[in-house]
């Protein structure tokens, strides 16, 4: 039906006959001529009806805005003085000699020309991705997915497919459970990875494996969060932790090198413990130069509990941020700050303005320096390096919510004062992860997986002591966004027992929910590591958008639900009854 795109026009094919499919994308009477926006997937291009062409003119007539229609006609250049440099096809024009209306359409629930609100977008997806801006991203994300399938097979990875019914195993989030017939009363559940089965292909023998596969997790969700997500995932045999990082890094820098023409660079490494050191947060924005300065050394015998408490508590903080500029900041602002750290568990915000550094005390003002000695005051100021003009704001607290209040001020003080580079490109890797975290009773959690090696430790020794063990891990970084982590996985089944062991999962249920990797651990397991990015928010940095909902065809809402389809939706009672399940009413 077509012989070109809309938006492969150029001067190239002036005076040959195209045969074109799309939409209509305005249409212009101007009395003696009527004009015509033609639009497909790759642009526009400028439609000419002339009313010597009674028939096409007549049908031309009748086009309104979303028209579907067919058109035969001629390229020609378009003089000088018409050029459009706006359109990639602004300087050519196809004069019409036939034109066939393929389908109408009604007036249109979505203003292409205004900001609909993302509940109309989501309602009319189908509509919302006839958009340029939308059909763009859609396109880029199928050049990322294109990219990796071409790099990764030309680095010798076999593209293996795993089970989508499977087995729950812990993976930091709730399961999406799917009810057998065959087996009434059990579940499959749909995979929040294919991490165990990348495993067993490790022990299988292919030492080099990829799919880009879909992913559930039942969890609460945000802009760059979906119940059903796509996932990049990469394991190996026989390579190390660097090796892995090298090979998954040159693809991440062709790829900005190819998509977008930008050179990445070689990307920095950073222990985990001082990404929270410096910059309060395990993904840091290294655009935005602000770090975190620890002072609890200076306030720790000061007449002020709020300092410090904290300052001789092991596991407190007392840390600042010196925010250049900041002293311009109102009251009102400042509130509207400690505001925002409450939400991240702090109690307040003290804060102390530079207005004249030479004058030492005296040119500072603060509602804490009252309690604070002038040697302190100057050490503060010296160890902050402040200026005249800027402020000083102070977390006091657990070190980890100074940790997270701080790490999240420091990027919205960032960006409010726009000190963030928002056109630079900052990646870099975090390493070094704590083994286990721990919650306020004490009881340990994996930080990462249950299935993630111990750094540089025995079996023994991470039983004996687990709460200072390291893992093995790694997280790919991209302005602040974590965009790929993994880590070498454990291949020992003594070391694997231990960390079950040291996550209190008995060996009943080791062999409950693991029977079948710990029985394959016995048969020769290779070494082996892996990596697995989220492409979703891949391509959303790629996009220069916020939200993956704008990468992804088919999005779900905040609330998990698809306002297109109206689903989730109630399930036919008869199938239910197939299925064994019964649906627990409340009363209330």
């Amino acid at each position: 039906m077509r012989s070109h795109y809309c938006g492969h026009l150029n001067k190239s094919l002036v005076g040959q006959p195209v045969e074109l499919c799309g939409w209509v994308n305005r249409r212009r009477d101007l009395g003696g001529l009527i004009f015509v926006d033609m639009r497909d997937r790759e642009g526009l291009v400028q439609v000419v009806v002339d009313p010597d062409m009674a028939d096409v003119f007549e049908t031309a007539n009748q086009l309104r805005n979303e028209f579907c229609i067919r058109l035969e006609g001629e390229v020609r250049a378009r003089p000088d003085s018409q050029i459009n440099s706006d359109m990639a096809t602004g300087e050519v024009e196809v004069l019409a000699k036939h034109l066939e209306i393929i389908n109408r359409s009604d007036v249109l629930p979505l203003d292409f020309n205004q900001n609909n609100t993302e509940e109309q977008r989501l309602k009319y997806r189908y509509l919302d991705l006839r958009r340029p801006e939308m059909s763009e991203r859609i396109k880029l994300r199928a050049k990322a997915s294109s990219f990796v399938r071409r790099f990764l097979d030309e680095h010798n990875f076999l593209d293996i497919e795993t089970p989508v019914l499977t087995k729950a195993t812990p993976e930091g989030a709730r399961d999406y459970l799917v009810p057998s017939r065959v087996h009434k009363g059990k579940f499959y559940a749909l995979p929040q990875s294919p991490q165990l089965f990348k495993q067993l292909l490790m022990m299988s023998g292919f030492d080099r494996y990829y799919q880009i596969v879909k992913c559930f997790r039942d969890e609460d969700l945000r802009a760059d969060r979906q119940p059903e997500f796509t996932q990049i995932d990469i394991e190996t045999s026989f390579m190390t932790a660097d090796e892995v990082r090298q090979v998954t890094e040159k693809m991440i820098r062709d790829m900005w090198q190819e998509l977008l023409d930008v050179n990445l660079g070689e990307f920095p490494v950073m222990p985990f413990s001082e990404a929270i050191r410096r910059f309060g947060s395990d993904k840091p924005d290294l655009r935005n130069p602000l770090e975190l300065i620890d002072v609890a050394d200076l306030v720790k015998d000061v007449d002020f509990k709020v300092f410090a408490g904290p300052a001789n508590d092991p596991k407190g903080r007392v840390a600042v941020l010196c925010v250049p500029g900041g002293a311009q900041l109102t009251r009102k602002q400042i509130d509207g700050y400690a505001e925002f750290v409450s939400v991240y568990g702090a109690k307040g915000l003290a804060w102390m303005k530079v207005n004249d550094r030479e004058a030492g005390v005296e040119g500072v003002q603060s509602p804490v320096a009252k309690f604070l000695s002038a040697p302190v005051i100057e050490a503060l100021l010296d160890r902050t390096q402040a200026k005249t003009g800027d402020i000083i704001l102070f977390g006091a607290d657990k070190a980890n919510v100074v940790a997270e209040a701080l790490g999240a001020l420091r990027l919205k003080v960032g960006l409010d004062l726009e000190l963030t580079d928002l056109s630079a490109w900052a990646p870099l890797w975090v390493i070094d992860f704590p083994m286990f975290e721990e919650d306020d009773e004490g009881h340990l959690s994996a930080m990462h997986h249950p299935f993630t090696s111990p750094l540089g430790v025995t079996a023994e020794e991470l039983i004996a002591n687990p709460a200072s063990a390291n893992s093995d891990a790694y997280d790919m970084v991209l302005n602040g966004y974590e965009v790929g982590g993994g880590s070498v996985r454990i291949h020992d089944a003594a070391m694997q027992a231990a960390v079950f062991e040291t996550l209190g999962i008995d060996e009943e249920e080791q062999q409950l929910k693991f029977g079948f990797l710990l029985d394959a651990l016995k048969y020769g397991t290779p070494p082996h590591a892996g990596l697995a990015f989220g492409l979703d928010r891949l391509v959303m940095l790629l996009c220069g958008t916020e939200n993956i909902r704008d990468v992804i065809a088919f999005p779900k809402t905040t609330a998990a639900s698809c306002l297109m389809t109206d689903a989730p939706s109630l399930a036919n009672p008869a199938a239910l009854e197939e299925l064994a399940v019964a649906i627990a009413v409340d009363k209330k």
